[in-house]
Formats: C-alpha cells, structure tokens, sequence
C-alpha cells in the first residue's frame, strides 16, 4: 500500500527531514573545506620555489600563515625557556629527538627554533647565533617554528615537513556525509511503511 500523506506522522517526519537537511549541509561544507585545502597547498607548493626570504613573523595569524614553508634568517640574540626534545625524525628518515628553543630575535619579537635532531634526548649546548631555515607550522609554539637548515650546534639535520603530505581527506567526508542524509531518509522510510502494514 502506498503511504498516504495523512498517515506520515508530521513531527518525526519533520526531525529525521532536519537532520537529513544537517547532514547534506555539512557535505557541502566539507566540499568547501576541500576547496580550500586544495588552495592553501598550491600556496605552500609556491612558498617552497620562493627566492627570496621571508621576514620572521609574528604571533598574527595571517603573518605565520603567509610566511609558512618560506625560508627565513636572523640572528638568535638570547635563549630563553630551556630546550625542548620531542621525538622527531632526520632527513634519513630515523627515528630520534629535535631539539627546540626558544630565541629572541629582538626587542619585541621571539622565534621558536629547531636546531636538528640526535638519536638521543640530550639537547645541544648552543646558546644562540645567526640561524638560517624553513619556517613551519608549530601548534605547541605560537603557530611557527624555524627549522634550522644548516642544523646548529653540531646537530644533525631534522626532516623538513612537506606541505603535500598534509591531508586532504574533506571529499571523502562530504561523501560520508551525504550517505549518511540518504541512509537516515531511507531507513526511516522503510521503517515507517512497515509500521503501516503492520496497523
């Protein structure tokens, strides 16, 4: 028997329609996410091939954001904060330590800097100097960081990240997204036309 409109009950109707609704928005939305991502990694791409050097930035988002995958140089005038060893790899691929620390730069400005990687937790006696590297993200550190290329102190060179291994997953998640607003529509239409049998 064919649903009648008289029988759909409105309010669940109206909920399971919403939340559908909800669902195919936030496919959409993944797909802008895609589009986005896609220009901020053409942007990186463009960044890596500059020649020209990149001014430090400061903690202004848009600053990092524009100056990140660019090379950068300066002078480390003064240490601060201690060094930070985190796990981290060289541009062997081994498994190992970076060291980080924390440099002013000048009177108003302060840069995290990544002096090179050790198989071991013991950091470098470096106490500053000019620095010279590739500016990365750096979420624990005010959203950059400086990986020194040369590495100092008599480090070894830490990998550099490459932008074109961020992930770009939003298409997949816009699919999961609208299949899951036609599962919940089809699920509840089927449920609801067995009930009706079923009276």
């Amino acid at each position: 028997m064919i649903l009648g409109v008289r029988r759909w009950p409105i309010f669940t109707t109206l909920i399971v329609v919403a939340a559908a609704g909800i669902m195919v928005m936030l496919g959409f939305w993944q797909l802008q996410r895609l589009e986005q991502k896609r220009v901020m990694l053409a942007d990186y791409a463009a960044a890596e091939a500059m020649s020209s050097e990149a001014v430090y930035p400061s903690n202004d988002p848009a600053a990092i954001e524009a100056a990140l995958y660019r090379r950068a140089s300066f002078d480390c005038r003064s240490t601060s904060g201690g060094w930070q060893s985190i796990a981290g790899r060289n541009r062997m691929d081994q498994t190992g330590y970076v060291h980080i620390i924390l440099c002013g730069i000048d009177d108003r400005r302060t840069a995290y800097v990544q002096a090179g990687w050790t198989p071991g937790p013991t950091p470098p006696a470096w106490t500053g100097g000019p620095v010279s590297g590739v500016i990365v993200p750096y979420i624990g550190g005010g959203g950059a960081r400086l990986i020194a290329d040369p590495p100092l102190g008599g480090l070894e060179a830490s990998a550099i990240p490459d932008p074109g291994d961020l992930p770009n997953n939003h298409l997949a998640y816009a699919v999961q997204w609208f299949i899951f607003a036609l599962t919940a529509l089809v699920i509840y239409v089927l449920a609801l036309g067995r009930k009706q049998r079923g009276g």
